[in-house]
């Protein structure tokens, strides 16, 4: 058997947080970061897997034995490693076939973004995992991590998506969402990773009625891709915030860490951690570093086109 590759790309979530779940429509995008899975023989009948950060550290490894029915078992009882064989029994519910083999495997993933900053690193995995084992992505993430799927879509789509649930179904449309203003749109991370189950579970929580919101945020996102000045593209900003303030309970960003901020920050997937997306005419290095958020991403550098 030849070493199979996979890859999938990391995501980032520009307008419908939240929502999304309940049928608006968000515009997401991939980045140039993600993940990678590598499959080949190894020479004890176990699932010796590895997994390997950014920087090319080891941070999690686990020793999974395959028993005659091609179930495994955990001898080593980690946390981690329990979430993983949720993955693969998952897996192996939509195909009984995978991994009915006599002999062992070594699977190596490999990240090329760090692991906190919640650019999809379980997404990745779980479209990896699917690739390799010719399943449905958004089924396997169903049955693992939940969530509106978004992530997936942005796993498998190499260019800008707006996604969409309702009836029961999805819709993906490859979109072409490229500002001309795009040299004045920063991702700063926010040193924290946000749960994104815990967030949704508060959203689901303490929501409001939505219908007006889910009109807005839809309107909002067609406005977005087609915006061509980065005032307008500002000012959408600051109303999908003020939005989302009211139908989540909670203040926007800017309001709590970057009020002096000459310029508009909008949240990005679940507030209160991971990215953030920075809108300024000036350069706002200086002033987010003077602060403590040493990771400034320009937009360029980050989203996949």
């Amino acid at each position: 058997m030849n070493p199979q590759k996979f890859y999938s790309n990391g995501k980032l979530l520009i307008t419908g947080e939240y929502l999304v779940l309940d049928g608006a429509l968000a515009l997401a995008v991939p980045t140039k970061y993600g993940q990678s899975l590598t499959v080949e023989p190894y020479e004890k009948r176990i699932l010796k897997w590895e997994s390997f950060d950014s920087d090319g550290k080891l941070w999690f490894e686990t020793d999974l034995l395959i028993n005659d029915g091609g179930q495994f078992a955990n001898a080593a009882h980690h946390p981690i490693a329990d979430r993983l064989l949720q993955i693969l029994n998952a897996t192996k519910k939509q195909n009984p076939r995978f991994l009915n083999i006599k002999t062992g495997l070594k699977v190596k993933t490999q990240m090329d973004f760090p692991i906190n900053w919640g650019l999809g690193t379980s997404s990745t995995l779980i479209n990896n995992i699917s690739q390799w084992a010719n399943i449905d992505p958004y089924e396997l993430l169903k049955d693992t991590f939940g969530g509106s799927g978004y992530d997936i879509a942005c796993a498998i789509h190499n260019v800008p998506i707006t996604y969409q649930l309702g009836n029961h179904e999805r819709t993906v449309i490859e979109r072409t969402f490229n500002p001309e203003f795009k040299n004045h749109l920063y991702f700063v991370f926010l040193n924290k990773k946000q749960n994104s189950r815990e967030g949704i579970a508060a959203y689901q929580k303490n929501k409001n009625d939505t219908d007006q919101a889910l009109t807005e945020i839809n309107a909002i996102t067609n406005d977005m891709i087609s915006c061509d000045n980065l005032k307008t593209f500002q000012f959408l900003m600051q109303s999908h915030e003020t939005i989302i303030s009211k139908v989540i309970k909670q203040q926007p960003v800017k309001e709590t860490l970057f009020k002096d901020f000459k310029g508009s920050i909008k949240s990005l997937g679940a507030w209160g951690g991971d990215f953030v997306l920075a809108a300024s005419e000036g350069q706002p290095e200086t002033y987010f570093k003077e602060r403590g958020f040493e990771t400034i991403v320009p937009y360029a550098n980050m989203v996949l086109q």
